[in-house]
């Protein structure tokens, strides 16, 4: 029996231990949801994950999908307001580092597919606690890796295990060049390095049990829902509240930059249309220095809010930069553009100006983020 109580959003069902007590949409049906693909997607109430989890949601009405969210500081619930009541959807409150209960899940649900996307990734925060990204970011891979191979093991024809991991685990690089899918690892930070190390291990057991997996590496996401502790967000609230903007070092250090839904659909057609054993990298085509991308921002913000051109700049200000701060992170994403048909929709200024509106629009979901108000949102659905 799973040690947790699982509250179904949208159809107010019950599940304690493997036992079901279905109310509302009533028992008729409970046995659709046995018909459907099930579909496990780790970390999909963070950031990433919210917008995976509502393309899945929306657009595959036959599958059935299963978020899995320990809901730490950075898993929100209210990013999901829109489809918690969606009947092909079902919330678990449940932390990947728990062996025992990873596998009691796989047991009860006998999930299809993975799209493991449940990670620790602020580099800050990896630098004053690596062990916690050790046990999230390889432990908790591990613990999946063992539940699909357990769970799989007589058939893995038509299973997927889909690992999602960043560019950082390749290091720096410098002026030129592009990080490829064969480019060598060399991470830089705690963060990365548990990164690299899970994506080594998601490799293995593709390679010594022949576990079905795809895996891809990501460039710096932004977009609506994005944790306030990032450059974009955090800068676009303290903008809005006349506060300092902190600009690492000189400014210089460049990244690639890829609007979240764009990187949702790749997701998607990874997922359904990769070759399996395959690693695809997915960027935007779009590096910008941090100086000069917090620039642009200070001027769109200035606009929508009705200020002096120049105003927001002024808050600009530089400090110490971090120990282990890579300089340039660029994807080449010609594989998955070739072989998927996938490209992004969206130029940086387009993506950043709807950014910027969602944000201005939503002004009680920074609200709650910034006084930890959404924490108390999985409290107030039900669970005691």
């Amino acid at each position: 029996m799973l040690g947790v109580r699982f509250w179904v959003f949208g159809f107010g069902s019950w599940v304690l231990g493997v036992g079901y007590l279905v109310l509302g949409f009533g028992v008729g049906f409970g046995k659709k949801i046995n018909e459907m693909k099930k579909i496990l997607i780790t970390g999909g109430a963070g950031f990433i994950g919210s917008h995976v989890v509502r393309l899945f949601v929306t657009k595959y009405r036959d599958y059935h999908i299963y978020n899995l969210d320990a809901l730490t500081y950075a898993g929100n619930l209210e990013n999901l307001t829109d489809i918690e009541a969606a009947p092909n959807y079902t919330f678990v409150k449940g932390d990947i580092t728990d062996a025992d209960f990873i596998s009691e899940l796989f047991e009860q649900h006998a999930f299809e597919g993975v799209i493991h996307l449940a990670a620790e990734s602020h580099v800050d925060r990896s630098i004053e606690d690596p062990l916690a990204f050790v046990k999230t970011n390889v432990f908790g891979t591990v613990n999946l890796l063992n539940a699909a191979k357990k769970q799989w093991s007589n058939a893995f024809e038509g299973k997927r295990f889909y690992h999602i991991s960043t560019d950082e685990v390749y290091g720096s690089l410098g002026v030129e060049g592009l990080f490829t899918e064969t480019t060598a690892y060399d991470p830089n930070s705690p963060y990365s390095a548990s990164k690299a190390s899970s994506d080594h291990f998601v490799r293995a057991y593709g390679e010594t049990y022949g576990l079905p997996y795809v895996l891809t590496n990501c460039s710096n996401n932004y977009g609506p829902n994005h944790f306030p502790e990032k450059l974009i967000p955090l800068f676009i609230h303290n903008i809005i509240a006349n506060k300092p903007l902190p600009v690492y070092g000189d400014g210089n250090y460049t990244r690639d930059w890829l609007f979240v839904e764009d990187h949702a659909r790749a997701i998607d057609l990874v997922f359904h249309q990769g070759a399996a054993q395959e690693t695809y990298n997915i960027g935007g085509f779009n590096e910008w220095k941090n100086i000069d991308l917090v620039r642009l921002l200070c001027s769109i913000m200035d606009g929508k809010l009705g200020r002096r051109p120049g105003k927001s700049a002024e808050l600009i200000t530089y400090v110490k930069d971090r120990p282990g701060h890579d300089l340039r992170y660029a994807i080449d994403a010609t594989k998955i553009n070739q072989q998927l048909g996938w490209e992004p929709s969206v130029t940086f200024e387009q993506g950043l100006e709807i950014t910027v509106n969602w944000y201005l629009s939503h002004p009680e979901w920074l609200d709650h983020v910034i006084s930890g108000a959404y924490l108390n949102y999985y409290d107030l659905k039900g669970e005691k």
